[in-house]
């Protein structure tokens, strides 16, 4: 499988995190309008209204998907969408020193990022990497690793 040069990108924030994902959203305007996000449900409101001064300047609408909320689910479907090929790199903001009623789906979701070998961001260095690097701007193959091994 290809990811393509238009990326799908997989945003997610816990709420002791969103400010930071919303500020790097902002930040990283114009790189990210030439992709396809797909959120988790507060996240994806927030990224959408953080989005709206390209619309009001006059450039082309960043498209946002929004799913629902990580514990309602959000994060599974995000898992789906990973295993299905629908998402090339996750972006998830989460909070180390804040327990989560649904750390098993956290665990869940991160699993799976790995086990289908999609580059994932868990701070905003990192994300920072993720889209300055020169493969973010070309179709890239990845190497498919079998579980297990």
């Amino acid at each position: 499988m290809t990811i393509m040069q238009k990326k799908n990108l997989a945003l997610v924030a816990h709420d002791n995190r969103k400010k930071d994902l919303i500020e790097w959203v902002r930040w990283n305007e114009a790189t990210l309008g030439e992709h396809s996000l797909i959120c988790t449900g507060t996240t994806g409101r927030l990224v959408e209204q953080a989005l709206l001064s390209a619309r009001k300047s006059g450039t082309s609408p960043v498209e946002v998907t929004k799913l629902r909320s990580g514990p309602l689910g959000g994060d599974q479907q995000i898992g789906a969408m990973i295993a299905e090929g629908k998402i090339d790199i996750l972006i998830f903001f989460w909070d180390p020193l804040e327990p989560m009623p649904h750390d098993v789906d956290v665990k869940a979701l991160l699993r799976i990022a790995v086990v289908y070998n999609i580059p994932v961001a868990c701070n905003r260095s990192t994300a920072d990497f993720l889209i300055s690097s020169p493969l973010f701007k070309e179709n890239y193959r990845p190497r498919r690793e079998e579980a297990g091994r």
